[in-house]
């Protein structure tokens, strides 16, 4: 059966289950909205909140950015894992304790006021819809190549079963339909790998096909991509060209970005008492972890073999019209490009930019040897170190979907990836919709501006938030920031600067008042989202010749959000040390969160 018939036929049996488990699990009331009624238990609600978690970013790109960044990347996975420890440990027990359904609730409650409910509900809109935008451009990823579409009609593909499922499902339906997706994503995750651990290291466990010695070889797989990636004018794969301060202010934003993340914090709501709570955070570090331990044996394995498969044994470049079916396959997916600054025919893979911007523009033209002919290429410069200039555009979010590919694995394999992309992007779409779509009905609505609406009727608005958080969605995803793992890490700074310290300071600290928190908030989001839309290039960015010297102490966007947390930290103690202390009762209530109790 061909690759195509397969991956139409694998996404399509996982569409259906999804979408039989949300008409089966339909919500009848906002509690079950919302918050799936309360009832989930530990186990399930672990495996719903891995799934929530582990995004597009963790399954697609990832592992790309592991291959293409090697030691660098592993912030991203020291920062995700330890964020969720963060969280599971100082505000998931204490927030379900409180129990009620939103943060903005929470936050609007313990400081006493609407303005400061609506200040994170401003919060967690720039969050989740920065979030999601990653989201959808992995469905598009998925979507673009496996079933030969465009990525706009791949976007409307997967807004169309987002929106079964989380409009008629709400919680109740989005919890069971991500347990499914879990099992589809870490399936789809672990089999390609076992097999290409096994092909390149005879090991079949890839945690430590990670550090064997190649197949038939008694030299390390890690020394021997050291080895080709320097010999290609790139730094060590093993070694870090970052700065250390940018590292400790990227994995800051990371762990706060993700102990602040609304979509994850929410699922420990839907379990019954706060016990459960503790024990479904275990059980989703458990299920996270297997992802997370096996990404960077799949990392380092992809930039293997891609590079063997461009550059050849010899590793002077492949000639175009003997280069594998898969290069010229997403060639037409618009993620890789070629152009040929030698003119000698062949495909050369090394250090620097072979485009200028950050996408290949593609003409209606064929190239002499075949190729789709971009009309943006860079100014050819041979790295120290090189034989050639690099000729190759390769996106970083295909890696994972590639790999299988590149490998030479069967094709059910490749249409299994296929459907794990998908389960891993949809499954934290939804939660993010949800989130929203709460936001919206609950907080805005009914909590602060039309508190007599009916029941029925704040779950029809809810409905309402979703449909047209979803077209939003849609057009973030087809107009994204960046790639899927960048755009992600944006996200969760947003979410360090402005959600986290006061989520953090509302349950430890009696003193922070109402004006505290909102200077803190709107402090740390205002930082960080003009930081980051300053070097992302939407106003001033364009204009300037060397961006990245103007970094503030060279700190990234990405990582911004960690020096974002630090002002939002200061303003909020420092503004609430000026002011008057909150009320007795909101003191109380703060005392009654971090009291140890068996029954909540």
């Amino acid at each position: 059966m061909e690759l195509r018939t397969l991956t139409l036929l694998f996404i399509g049996i996982s569409f259906l289950l999804y979408i039989t488990i949300a008409i089966r699990s339909k919500a009848k009331t906002t509690g079950e909205f919302y918050v799936a009624g309360g009832g989930v238990s530990p186990l399930m609600n672990g495996m719903a909140t891995a799934a929530d978690w582990m995004s597009a970013a963790a399954f697609i790109s990832m592992a790309g950015l592991i291959a293409f960044l090697g030691y660098d990347a592993s912030v991203y996975l020291m920062g995700w894992t330890g964020g969720y420890v963060l969280l599971a440990m100082l505000l998931a027990p204490y927030l379900r304790k409180y129990g009620k359904f939103t943060i903005p609730e929470f936050i609007g409650e313990r400081y006493y006021s609407k303005t400061a409910r609506i200040v994170a509900i401003i919060c967690l809109l720039f969050i989740s819809f920065t979030y999601i935008a990653g989201q959808m451009r992995g469905v598009g990823i998925v979507f673009s190549r496996f079933l030969e579409v465009d990525i706009i009609t791949g976007l409307m593909i997967g807004m169309a079963v987002v929106f079964v499922y989380a409009v008629l499902g709400g919680m109740k339906g989005i919890t069971y339909t991500q347990v499914a997706q879990y099992c589809v994503l870490i399936f789809a995750y672990t089999v390609p790998a076992v097999f290409i651990s096994l092909q390149i290291t005879g090991n079949p466990i890839p945690q430590l096909g990670f550090g064997s010695t190649l197949a038939g070889d008694s030299v390390y797989m890690l020394d021997k991509l050291d080895k080709v990636v320097t010999d290609l004018g790139f730094n060590a794969y093993t070694g870090s060209g970052q700065s250390t301060l940018n590292l400790f202010f990227l994995t800051m934003a990371l762990m706060a970005g993700t102990a602040g993340l609304p979509h994850v914090i929410v699922r420990f709501f839907t379990v019954p008492k706060v016990a459960d709570a503790r024990k479904s955070a275990g059980y989703a570090l458990v299920f996270i972890a297997v992802l997370f331990t096996i990404a960077p044996a799949v990392g380092s394995m992809a930039r293997f073999n891609l590079i063997n498969t461009i550059n050849g044994e010899n590793a002077e470049g492949v000639a175009y019209k003997e280069i594998p079916g898969w290069f010229k396959t997403w060639e037409n997916s618009g993620l890789i490009a070629w152009y040929d600054h030698n003119n000698d025919g062949k495909v050369q893979y090394a250090k620097g930019s072979s485009i200028e911007g950050n996408r290949p523009i593609f003409s209606e033209q064929v190239g002499s040897h075949g190729e789709r002919v971009i009309t943006n290429p860079a100014v050819p410069v041979i790295a120290p170190g090189a034989k050639f200039a690099n000729e190759v555009y390769v996106d970083r979010d295909i890696m994972v979907l590639a790999n299988p590919e590149i490998a030479g694995l069967p094709p059910w394999v490749i249409a299994l990836i296929a459907a794990g992309g998908i389960a891993a992007a949809l499954s934290t779409a939804a939660g993010l919709l949800l989130v929203i779509s709460a936001s919206i009905s609950h907080d805005l609505l009914k909590s602060t501006f039309t508190p007599n609406i009916s029941e029925k009727k704040e779950l029809f608005f809810g409905r309402v938030a979703i449909t047209v958080s979803i077209i939003i969605a849609g057009y973030l995803g087809a107009n994204p920031p960046g790639w899927v793992a960048e755009t992600v890490a944006m996200a969760f700074g947003l979410a360090a600067s402005s959600l986290f310290p006061v989520i953090l300071l509302g349950i430890f600290s009696k003193k922070v008042n109402r004006i505290g928190a909102i200077s803190g908030m709107l402090t740390g989001l205002i930082f960080t989202f003009c930081y980051i839309i300053y070097f992302k290039g939407v106003f001033i960015a364009p204009f300037a010749e060397n961006i990245e010297a103007n970094w503030l102490f060279g700190i990234t966007p990405q990582a911004i959000g960690g020096l974002g947390m630090i002002l939002n930290f200061v303003v909020a103690i420092s503004v609430s040390y000026f002011t008057s202390e909150p009320p007795a009762q909101v003191q109380k209530m703060v005392e009654a969160i971090r009291t140890p109790a068996t029954q909540s």
